[in-house]
């Protein structure tokens, strides 16, 4: 497992999370799968929450005396490329951070605003250096996934930090005890990575639905245990959402940070 500080001791819980910037505060569309870490452990699916819920529970998940890792599918960073030698308006001049950026994006009223002073930066869309190694589908500025983007960063990830919650890799607490951390997971990224289909399990209709049951075969063939009940449910939610997260609750990539990008990566992220 590609997660830094020392290893967790006794039983680690994980948590895949299919995000949503929705407006509204993601207007109760965000699905969670939780597990034990390890083989044939059963899993959990909890109903639809929105973005305040889903802050809520991870900080509430600190108190039960156990490691936690949120897996939250959203790009957690920008490409530092984005950033040269002239900063945008209301960016510090100090050395370009995680921190830097993602106080930079708070200072936007709407993910809207924000996505207008980077296209007037550049209308360039590049991906970062974990965009490229896992296959991510889409760049995190992206117009179908900016949303996204904005509201994990300004809602979830910067109130968590605050909060001392780790950030894996770019917010990390520096004595090194957190107890629970939130890294960023890709559904799509996770299928490649197996070998597994990677499109088309998305959609109403037949096709999708056979392709959302195989998904459910191959999880369970790798260890997961997924009640009748949660199985039916994926198979039946035509936007995936249900399946996405029980991708997200996979053993992490545990793809090490190329030592030649860490400096860029610390900037960026990295996907779990």
């Amino acid at each position: 497992m590609a997660i830094r500080g020392p290893k967790p001791a006794g039983k680690l819980i994980l948590h895949g999370v299919d995000f949503s910037g929705a407006d509204g505060g993601g207007a109760a569309k965000i699905r969670v799968a939780a597990r034990e870490s390890g083989p044939r452990s059963a899993v959990s699916v909890r109903g639809k929450i929105d973005r305040n819920g889903l802050r809520r529970a991870i900080l509430e998940s600190a108190t039960d005396g156990r490691q936690h890792l949120w897996r939250i599918d959203a790009p957690f960073g920008l490409p530092a490329e984005c950033f040269g030698a002239e900063r945008p308006e209301g960016m510090s001049d100090g050395p370009l951070t995680w921190r830097a950026i993602a106080d930079w994006m708070a200072g936007f009223e709407s993910a809207r605003e924000w996505r207008g002073a980077m296209r007037d930066m550049s209308r360039r869309e590049p991906k970062r250096v974990c965009d490229r190694e896992f296959k991510t589908p889409l760049a995190p500025m992206n117009l179908r996934v900016f949303k996204q983007t904005f509201t994990v960063i300004k809602e979830i990830l910067l109130p968590l930090a605050e909060e001392g919650v780790a950030i894996e890799p770019v917010s990390m607490p520096a004595d090194g005890s957190a107890r629970v951390r939130v890294c960023e997971g890709c559904p799509a990224s996770v299928l490649h990575r197996r070998g597994w289909p990677t499109k088309g399990y998305k959609g109403g209709g037949e096709p999708p639905r056979v392709r959302r049951e195989e998904i459910i075969r191959l999880l369970r063939k790798d260890g997961l245990e997924i009640p009748s009940q949660i199985a039916v449910e994926a198979i039946h939610d035509v936007e995936g959402d249900v399946l996405d997260a029980l991708i997200l609750v996979t053993e992490p990539l545990g793809v090490a940070i190329p030592a030649e990008h860490a400096a860029t990566v610390a900037v960026e992220a990295w996907v779990y």
